[in-house]
């Protein structure tokens, strides 16, 4: 009787008529929270994303990161299990239902690494970046870019998969600029949707007259591929000091000379990292020279620690 009662009492909510225990927080940001929620039935491990939608425009932000999901039914893209929106006195909630991945977000790997005063092996870059790789051509080839690729957005399932999540700042992938209105306006919402330590050059000072397209996520893939070798980001440093990073992405990427990785992976960390977009790679490109490396190198690094 007292066990029944215990489990009845645990708070609970209903999406698509299948109900869900709440289990743990998992995170909170400005605008939303994630919880760590239950199957009533099926016994699985979900992340509820909330999302509070202010007025009209925070339900069609909401509304827009459904339908990114929606799009997608690719392995190293985050999929949507179902959604609702939820009114509360007046205010409106987005609630995500998505697949909860137990080892975390690849920042969280890394940090445990830094911790510990290891790294990750060489084939274990190449193996997680080119799922990564995978992911964001998914994104590309619809004709859309993701805008804000960093650490803590990617997640690992226990096997190394890694899956893209965190579709609200994606939007189309090839913007034309008319003028500095319009510039401006891509600017200001760069400054709020995109982290500034992964933020590619040309979305700091945008040209009034200019195309802005997917490559600003090559950049930011080249940002990953350096916090995976290095334990941390290349422009990470320089936020927390609170020098300028919008000067600092201008000059060539550094790589430390104590840098024990292959010729051939930091020459792709050079290649991604171009400051001028119109001389950067595509995907397709970059996921060839991975797949170049990995099969050139099937064992590099196996022996670091």
């Amino acid at each position: 009787m007292g066990q029944t009662m215990c489990v009845c009492s645990r708070a609970s909510i209903t999406i698509d008529n299948k109900k869900y225990y709440f289990v743990q927080k998992l995170d909170e940001g400005g605008f939303s929270f994630v919880d760590l929620v239950e199957g009533v039935k099926d016994g699985h491990f979900y992340a509820l994303k909330r999302i509070l939608c202010h007025d009209r425009e925070g339900r069609q932000e909401a509304q827009t990161e459904v339908e990114m999901h929606q799009m997608f039914n690719h392995p190293n893209v985050l999929s949507l299990v179902a959604h609702s929106f939820v009114d509360h006195g007046g205010k409106t909630e987005a609630w995500l239902l998505l697949p909860y991945m137990r080892k975390g977000s690849l920042w969280s790997v890394l940090e445990k690494l830094r911790d510990k005063g290891s790294s990750m092996p060489e084939k274990q870059i190449l193996q997680i970046f080119r799922g990564i790789c995978s992911g964001l051509k998914a994104i590309h080839d619809k004709g859309y870019a993701h805008r804000d690729i960093k650490p803590t957005n990617v997640l690992l399932d226990e096997d190394d998969r890694p899956v893209l999540m965190d579709l609200g700042s994606m939007n189309r992938a090839r913007i034309e600029v008319k003028g500095s209105r319009e510039a401006m306006t891509i600017q200001d919402w760069a400054a709020q949707r995109c982290t500034i330590s992964y933020r590619a050059p040309e979305l700091f000072n945008v040209e009034s007259h200019c195309i802005i397209d997917e490559r600003t996520d090559i950049w930011s893939l080249g940002c990953v591929l350096y916090c995976m070798m290095m334990l941390e980001g290349p422009y990470d440093l320089i936020f927390q000091k609170g020098d300028s990073v919008a000067l600092a992405v201008q000059n060539p990427v550094s790589i430390p000379p104590s840098c024990r990785y292959s010729e051939g992976l930091q020459m792709l960390l050079s290649s991604i990292m171009v400051s001028n977009p119109q001389e950067r790679p595509n995907i397709n490109w970059v996921l060839d020279q991975v797949q170049d490396l990995q099969s050139r190198s099937p064992n590099t690094q196996t022996n670091m620690v």
